[in-house]
C-alpha cells in the first residue's frame, strides 16, 4: 500500500463506511473525559471531524443503566458521533451493536485498546488482542450483525513481545471493518514512554483500503502532521492534546485552509470554560461541579487561569462558587507563572484507574 503524506492539495474530507466526514482530525474517546458536554464545547470551536463517546460497557448499555444513559447522551449538535463499546463477550457486543443501530446511532467502535485493569480484567479492552483468532471472530460477528459502520480501536499489542496490530488490522479489514484507530503504544506501556510511529506505519501497510487513524502524543498541529507524514495514516485521533488545547482542531482547519492560525482571545478562553461547565450542569445539575474538577489541571495554562484559582476549581463545590472563580479569572487572567499544565506534572507511567 502506498503511504499518504499530508499536503495542502489533499481533500480535508475522509470516508469511513457510508459516512463522509468533513475533517480528518478526530476527538479520541477518553474514559471519564469525553462526555457530551466536552464534545459539544469542542465542536463549537470548529474543525472537529468526528467524536467518539467515552467507552461504554455493553451489558450496562443493554440494561439501560444510569451511567450508560449518561454516556450515550447526544443531540443534533453532537454529530457525527460514534459510540464506543467494550465487553469480553461476543454476544454482548453483537447485541450492543444491534441496539445502537435500532436506536439510530450512526456507527459503533469496538474497544481493544484500553489498558485499565477494570476493562481488561473482564476480558475486554486490550486483553482481546492476546487471542487473535477469537478477536477476529468477535469482530466479524459484530460486522455481520449490523449495517452501520463498525470500527475498532486498538493498541500495538499487549507488550513489545506480542505486537499483533498489523495482523489484526489485516484480518479485521477482511471481516468488513470500516476503519481502525491505532494507539502507538502497547498495553504494558499504558500512557508512559513514547508512541511508536513505526508500529503505526506497519499497521497502515498491513491493510489494503480502509483508513487507519493514528493516535497518541498529538498535542500540537505539527504533531498531527508529523504523525501523518511518518506513518501514512489517513486521519489522526487526538485525546489529551484536545484538553491541553481545545482549539487544536480549529488550528488544524486553519492551517489546511491556508488561513492564519489564531490563538484564542482572553474572552474566548474564559467563555470556553463557562460553556463547558454550563453544558455539564445542564446534564448533571450539581454533580457537574464534581465532573468539571478533573478538567481544571488540563485547562489552567491554556485558559490563563492563575494557579490558586485552578486549585480552587479542582475543589469546586457549587455552581455559585464556579461563577465566583470565573469572576476572579476575568480580573486576574494571565497572571499564571508556570507554563506547564498541572496535569503534566505527574503524568501516569502506566495503566491506572484514574488519571
Amino acid at each position: 500500500m502506498s503511504l499518504i503524506k499530508w499536503s495542502s492539495t489533499e481533500s480535508p474530507e475522509i470516508k469511513i463506511g457510508n459516512r463522509v466526514l468533513s475533517s480528518r482530525y478526530f476527538l479520541s474517546p477518553l474514559a471519564g473525559y469525553t462526555q457530551y458536554a466536552f464534545r459539544v464545547a469542542l465542536r463549537e470551536l470548529g474543525g472537529l471531524g468526528l467524536c467518539t463517546t467515552d467507552l461504554i460497557l455493553a451489558s450496562q448499555m443493554l440494561s439501560s443503566s444510569r451511567k450508560a444513559k449518561a454516556l450515550l447522551k447526544t443531540s443534533a449538535e453532537d454529530r457525527p458521533l460514534t459510540v464506543q463499546i467494550y465487553s469480553g463477550l461476543t454476544s454482548e457486543l453483537v447485541a450492543g451493536a444491534r441496539w445502537l443501530e435500532q436506536k439510530g446511532y450512526e456507527a459503533v467502535d469496538l474497544n481493544m485498546g484500553c489498558p485499565m485493569a477494570k476493562m481488561y480484567g473482564n476480558g475486554g479492552g486490550a486483553r482481546i488482542m492476546c487471542a487473535p483468532d477469537a478477536a477476529c471472530q468477535m469482530v466479524a460477528d459484530v460486522v455481520d450483525a449490523v449495517s452501520i459502520p463498525v470500527t475498532v480501536k486498538m493498541r500495538l499489542g499487549w507488550d513489545r513481545n506480542s505486537i499483533t496490530a498489523p495482523l489484526l488490522a489485516r484480518e479485521f479489514e477482511k471481516a468488513g471493518v470500516a476503519a481502525i484507530t491505532i494507539h502507538g503504544r502497547t498495553r504494558n506501556q499504558g500512557f508512559g514512554g513514547t508512541v511508536d510511529l513505526q508500529g503505526i506505519r506497519q499497521t497502515v501497510e498491513a491493510v489494503q483500503q480502509i483508513p487507519v487513524i493514528g493516535n497518541g502524543d498529538v498535542c500540537t498541529v505539527e504533531d498531527a502532521f508529523h504523525m501523518r507524514r511518518e506513518t501514512g495514516c489517513e486521519a489522526v485521533s487526538i485525546g489529551r492534546g484536545a484538553m491541553l488545547d481545545p482549539w487544536i482542531f480549529r488550528k488544524l482547519a486553519q492551517t489546511i485552509q491556508g488561513e492564519p492560525v489564531l490563538e484564542p482571545t482572553r474572552e474566548e478562553q474564559i467563555q470556553f470554560l463557562v460553556r463547558h461547565f454550563t453544558l455539564m450542569v445542564e446534564q448533571y445539575e450539581d454533580y457537574g461541579c464534581l465532573l468539571i474538577r478533573k478538567f481544571a489541571a488540563w485547562y489552567g495554562v491554556k485558559l490563563g487561569i492563575p494557579e490558586d484559582l485552578e486549585d480552587r476549581l479542582r475543589q469546586i463545590q457549587s455552581i455559585d462558587e464556579f461563577h465566583e472563580i470565573v469572576a476572579q479569572i476575568h480580573l486576574r487572567h494571565g497572571e499564571r507563572e508556570s507554563s506547564v499544565p498541572t496535569a503534566l506534572v505527574k503524568t501516569p507511567n502506566g495503566p491506572v484507574e484514574r488519571w
